[in-house]
């Protein structure tokens, strides 16, 4: 190839890379084998390190030039915990940046617009990946948004201030504010905006719901094994005070250290000694950060307070569990105890637990459900259908390619992974998400009606021969619990 026809070939490819002008500056992303457009690792937050550590996310600065988009960031600062080596193996504290995937910046209408919030217990996981799920064929923009975790996103201390705490929370919002401003841009509607996430991703879009801060930055949500209260009691911010303080001196910092010496403390040394934090009230440590903490800022009262109230309820949901998700810690009488209170004994016959009684086979994965997942997630789509709002709630219980049996994620590539036409017919859950996010109504041409949440209590429960509508799932143990 002669140098002329070199160089023409490379302004063309040049001129093919996709670029978009947004209120930072320009981004050049890449485009996907099916027309797509990708940019990845855009800023959305000033890097939240030095004296912005433990700060609300600041403004990102404006840039000139064109900022090359075509590598996802490093994922905010964790502990290797095996399932997340390949977050933990390119991990930075300078972590607030997300990625956008596009069919085509210039629809003849704009777009829906799904927010992926990543789950791991707020502790763990990435936001690289989603921008190449196939889902974004089925006509959505797509974006994946980075927060900050453990204690660097989390962790509270009296020499903070009034704003101290929830970080992670509210670098979501600051997410979501660089959406409604820039997702135009990209072939997106910012009046048209559903966030969804699994797990920790779930709780913290019921949290949204219920803070003052995120109020009109999006439309619809979708909770995927995760409530606002993850069946867990909530922290105050007193209590998240003390449990940070105790996590501050073991990594170092002197008694009554000041905000400047927190904020020079190794990072690393922050997440490892949360890590090893022993927390009050709290069998699983590991648990840890999924109590939501009451700040009076991003978290004005408890979830459970503001549901009672209504709040989020004018934003359509759906929420479910899986079938099977996570096992339980400690043994079932003390779990009985704890979780239903004075309706202990009640659950502990129910459960089959009381002289004369045989329980099931499964009762520690039955419990560990019916106290983490199943009772809070129909309890939230009780108080929300309650409240007058619309609410869809399921089931999965589909086991995996391998034959390993349903567990905590296994919905997950169903939604992102596009497991092609024999799946969709199975568990059609993208179908059922993209009709959610386009219309604020999972149903449509060609899938099973899924019912409203109501006075039957129906849920969808997605199964080995398809889709069928259940009632009353698990209703006398969760009768004897109302905790999101």
């Amino acid at each position: 190839m002669s140098l002329a026809l070199a160089a023409l070939a490379l302004a063309s490819a040049s001129a093919a890379a996709p670029v978009v002008q947004t209120e930072a500056g320009a981004v050049e992303g890449e485009s996907g084998a099916d027309g797509r457009a990708m940019f990845r690792g855009i800023p959305f937050a000033a890097p939240p390190l030095g004296d912005l550590r433990f700060r609300a996310p600041q403004q990102v600065k404006h840039w000139q030039g064109t900022r090359q988009a075509v590598k996802s960031a490093p994922a905010c600062l964790q502990v290797d915990y095996g399932w997340n080596s390949e977050a933990a193996a390119n991990q930075s504290e300078d972590c607030l940046y997300l990625d956008v995937a596009t069919p085509t910046l210039h629809p003849a209408k704009p777009l829906p617009v799904m927010v992926s919030i990543h789950g791991g217990g707020n502790r763990a996981g990435g936001g690289p990946g989603p921008a190449a799920s196939p889902i974004v064929a089925r006509g959505v923009v797509l974006v994946s948004v980075q927060y900050r975790l453990s204690a660097l996103g989390f962790m509270s201390h009296p020499a903070l201030g009034k704003q101290s705490g929830n970080y992670g929370l509210m670098d979501q919002q600051a997410g979501l504010r660089w959406v409604q401003a820039n997702i135009a841009r990209f072939g997106g509607d910012p009046a048209n905006v559903t966030i969804f996430g699994e797990s920790a991703g779930a709780q913290d879009v019921g949290l949204q719901m219920l803070s003052p801060g995120a109020k009109g930055l999006f439309h619809k949500a979708i909770e995927e094994s995760g409530t606002a209260g993850f069946g867990l009691p909530p922290r105050s911010l007193a209590e998240n005070e003390a449990l940070g303080d105790m996590i501050a001196k073991a990594a170092g910092a002197p008694a009554h250290a000041t905000a400047a010496q927190l904020r020079a403390l190794p990072a690393k040394a922050l997440i490892e000694a949360a890590e090893h934090a022993d927390v009050p009230n709290l069998d699983d440590d590991s648990f840890i950060w999924l109590q939501a903490v009451v700040d009076g800022e991003v978290l004005t009262e408890t979830p459970e307070a503001s549901l009672a109230k209504g709040v989020g309820s004018a934003i359509p949901l759906i929420l479910g569990i899986n079938r099977l998700e996570l096992g339980l810690y400690g043994t079932p009488e003390r779990a009985i105890a704890q979780g239903f209170g004075d309706n202990a004994a009640a659950a502990m016959q129910a459960y089959g637990l009381t002289p004369g009684s045989a329980p099931a086979a499964d009762l520690r994965l039955r419990l560990a459900n019916d106290l983490t997942f199943r009772c809070p997630s129909l309890h939230v789509a009780a108080r929300h259908a309650r409240s007058g709002g619309t609410a869809w709630h399921y089931q999965f219980d589909i086991d995996g390619p391998d034959g390993k049996p349903v567990t905590h994620g296994s919905e997950i590539r169903f939604v992102l992974a596009g497991d092609g036409a024999a799946a969709d017919a199975l568990a059609p859950l993208a179908a059922y998400w993209v009709n959610f996010a386009r219309t604020g109504n999972p149903n449509g041409k060609g899938l099973p009606q899924w019912p409203r949440f109501g006075a039957g209590a129906a849920s969808l429960e997605f199964t080995a021969t398809g889709p069928r509508e259940v009632e009353g799932l698990s209703a006398q143990t969760c009768a004897l619990r109302s905790a999101p």
